[in-house]
């Protein structure tokens, strides 16, 4: 055998070895974005897992600090773009409660029935590409034939398909076209009835149970030290949800179902997602009915340049992936001093260094997928 062709693979004898050390990524920002993880592996088996983020860094905190409130709305809805609306809406809450605007009573069921939907729309998108990761195509088509009918609803009212900018301080930009909580009525019937299948095909799958179940288990000490919220977290029995726990809007005049697992593994991240999508379709029907039945105006007059006073607030908010939370610090200027976000997604990622940890590379996609993260949201 020539020297070329030769491969050293340890020391001596061979009795000592090295663990190898992998990249996985960073991945091409077409998929959920731009994230590595640096992996030691001991044969197929991850010894040490190390989330570096980073890579799509765009600063949107200190963007927001040379901005006012309308343009920070249009980039707060890019930060997580598959909850646009939900992070829009913190915001908006946040100038609200630091300047004592009251939101008008239409405008506020309207919010939460878009906030609904934008669930529905985030839960969706997961549910279809989660399958996709681990082997299965078909849940992708399913998946997306339901987000195109609620993206429709979304276009109708605010004219975007992703990034609504439709939340402003003091309600909605304007109130939504006549007849469209009938047509949002509709979208969310079909919605629903499209779920069964999807259903059918992943709750009972053997080849998908075998992939998930006890895979990347998550327990709730775990979850809570990592500050790990949302499906994620109540899929390891945190039993935790802004929207009853501590509610916003109207969310306090509604009983909120919160769909809880105990198995906290990549399987019981899968199934919270897919029930939660039915909280989310309930609720959005119950919204819906309100805002029909309350008339007036969807946002009280604002002067246009928004200065809100002297002083700091924080806000939270049940998200689609977990707890986001806007601490807003003013100094009676038309752009905010501070602006700091807390997200979902920068909480759960965290977790993966304990999660990755003892799995074997077969399983680390089928983990990295069940967390349920915007890379976007991550880096802000």
């Amino acid at each position: 055998m020539s020297e070329r062709e030769q491969l050293i693979v340890g020391v001596g004898a061979g009795t000592e070895a090295a663990d190898m050390v992998l990249n996985i990524g960073p991945q091409h920002p077409s998929t959920h974005g731009v994230l590595r993880l640096r992996l030691r592996v001991d044969g197929e088996r991850v010894t040490e897992c190390e989330p570096i983020v980073g890579y799509m860094h765009r600063g949107a905190e200190k963007l927001y600090e040379v901005r006012d409130f309308r343009q920070i709305m249009l980039l707060a809805n890019r930060h997580d773009w598959l909850s646009a609306f939900s992070s829009e809406l913190g915001v908006a809450l946040a100038a609200e409660r630091l300047a004592g605007v009251e939101v008008p009573e239409r405008a506020v069921w309207l919010r939460m029935a878009l906030a609904e939907m934008n669930r529905v729309l985030n839960h969706l998108m997961f549910l279809g590409s989660y399958p996709l990761e681990i082997g299965a195509i078909t849940p992708m088509f399913y998946a997306f034939t339901e987000r195109e009918r609620l993206q429709h609803v979304f276009e109708e009212a605010s004219g975007g398909r992703i990034h609504y900018m439709y939340n402003c301080v003091g309600g909605l930009k304007m109130d939504v076209p006549s007849g469209w909580e009938g047509r949002a009525h509709r979208a969310l019937d079909d919605v629903e009835t499209g779920m069964v299948r999807l259903d059918k095909l992943l709750r009972h799958n053997e080849i998908f149970a075998a992939r998930t179940k006890g895979v990347g288990v998550l327990d709730a000490a775990t979850a809570a030290a990592y500050g790990v919220t949302g499906p994620v977290a109540r899929a390891s029995g945190l039993d935790f949800d802004l929207r009853r726990d501590e509610p916003y809007l109207a969310y306090d005049q509604l009983d909120v179902p919160v769909v809880l697992r105990t198995e906290g593994d990549c399987y019981a991240r899968f199934i919270c997602l897919l029930d939660q999508v039915q909280v989310s379709i309930d609720l959005a029907r119950q919204c819906l009915e309100q805002a029909s039945l309350t008339a007036g105006p969807v946002n009280t007059k604002q002067p246009k340049i928004f200065k809100p006073p002297v002083g700091e607030t924080y806000v939270w908010t049940e998200n689609p992936l977990g707890a986001n939370g806007y601490y807003l610090v003013s100094r009676g200027e038309k752009t905010p001093w501070r602006l700091k976000l807390r997200t979902a997604s920068y909480a759960n990622v965290q977790a993966l260094a304990t999660l990755m940890t003892g799995c074997l590379i077969p399983d680390m996609i089928a983990i990295l997928g069940s967390m349920f993260f915007v890379v976007g949201d991550i880096d802000k």
